[in-house]
């Protein structure tokens, strides 16, 4: 039923239509400014109901400023909470998870989301302080604004998180002229990441072995991307944008600087390496004295963190290695919800 009604409101792209059918639904329903025509019970039971999560990946950790300037875009408007915000200084990279509701015409068509100009106004403000040629880290990236992926929460469906998904990606190719490339639930044929990554380079490192610097590829993409130019601005690089089931984060610490003995364990880890199914890897440098492997659980209810931690533990003493305790980047889904339903509670109540 979901999917069939979905499918009937495919015509929705742009953010121009997005934004009409929205003023068009509410000028019918109040000559109030938006959703001020609603009662605070009926606001209350569209965000518990209809949630959608976006995760934004964006290649800097280090300028402070530029964190600023990003935060101050995600905060003008209210209704879209920053629920975490995970960064890393070796990896010189920083993951903000942003929880919104999402709202549909009245044929049940989805119409508009805060999380769209949110989104967009934090790309624009990364656009505007970073340069993609300054920047290095030990984790790879191919642009400033590296990857947004939408998960689904509450009753909101994947059909609906590619929605937004797919409007975001038309916005930011075309505003910023920046090559965005779909996956999983937001492509087609439903893509990888880490297929497109491959054919895009993304997992060679380029400086020293173990460092991404820059934009490294040419300017000219080999693969055409779904949204704006073929050409890169070396500024600022591509952008990856999906839609998928819930996927956790986990990370590895191995007491060694040895990145080659961390790359062979996180190999055999991954399901691509003959480990475990539903798991992707990389071993990557951490800092001066340590290393890690950064583990995506695809599908976390099957593999979960324990099985990873015990497979790694296994591997690494048979290389002579000392293993610390993994811990995840971000909270379940379901702390996710509590924490978005607490924060914006005030502006309910």
């Amino acid at each position: 039923m979901e999917e069939a009604r979905l499918t009937s409101c495919s015509e929705i792209r742009t953010s121009d239509e997005v934004r009409r059918g929205r003023i068009i639904h509410l000028q019918k329903m109040s000559n109030s400014p938006p959703f001020l025509c609603l009662n605070k019970d009926k606001k209350k039971t569209m965000k518990q109901s209809m949630l959608l999560c976006c995760k934004l990946y964006i290649s800097e950790s280090r300028n402070k400023d530029a964190l600023d300037s990003i935060e101050r875009a995600a905060k003008l408007d209210p209704e879209t909470v920053i629920v975490n915000k995970f960064e890393d200084r070796a990896y010189n990279r920083v993951r903000y998870t942003l929880v919104s509701y999402i709202a549909h015409d009245p044929t049940g068509c989805p119409i508009y989301s805060p999380l769209q100009q949110t989104v967009l106004a934090m790309a624009e403000a990364a656009y505007a302080t970073i340069n993609l040629e300054l920047h290095s880290g030990a984790h790879p990236r191919l642009g400033v604004v590296d990857d947004i992926v939408f998960h689904p929460l509450a009753r909101a469906s994947l059909d609906e998180a590619a929605w937004l998904a797919k409007t975001v990606a038309a916005e930011i190719g075309n505003r910023f002229q920046v090559p965005v490339f779909l996956y999983a639930a937001a492509h087609s044929s439903g893509k990888a990441l880490d297929t497109i990554r491959r054919e895009l380079g993304y997992y060679r490192p380029n400086l020293m072995g173990n460092q991404w610097a820059g934009w490294a590829q040419p300017e000219v993409l080999p693969e055409k991307p779904d949204e704006g130019p073929n050409l890169v601005s070396r500024a600022r690089g591509v952008a990856m944008i999906g839609a998928r089931p819930w996927v956790a984060t986990y990370n590895v610490p191995i007491m060694s600087t040895d990145v080659s003995a961390t790359r062979r364990i996180a190999q055999m880890v991954s399901a691509r390496g003959g480990g475990l199914p539903t798991v992707q890897t990389l071993g990557l440098v951490h800092g001066e004295d340590s290393t890690e492997i950064a583990c995506m659980l695809l599908e976390p209810n099957r593999i979960g963190a324990e099985r990873v931690q015990t497979r790694v533990e296994m591997l690494a003493a048979q290389e002579g290695l000392d293993v610390e305790k993994g811990y995840f980047t971000d909270f379940s889904p379901e702390m996710i919800a509590e924490r978005y339903m607490k924060l914006i509670s005030s502006d309910v109540n």
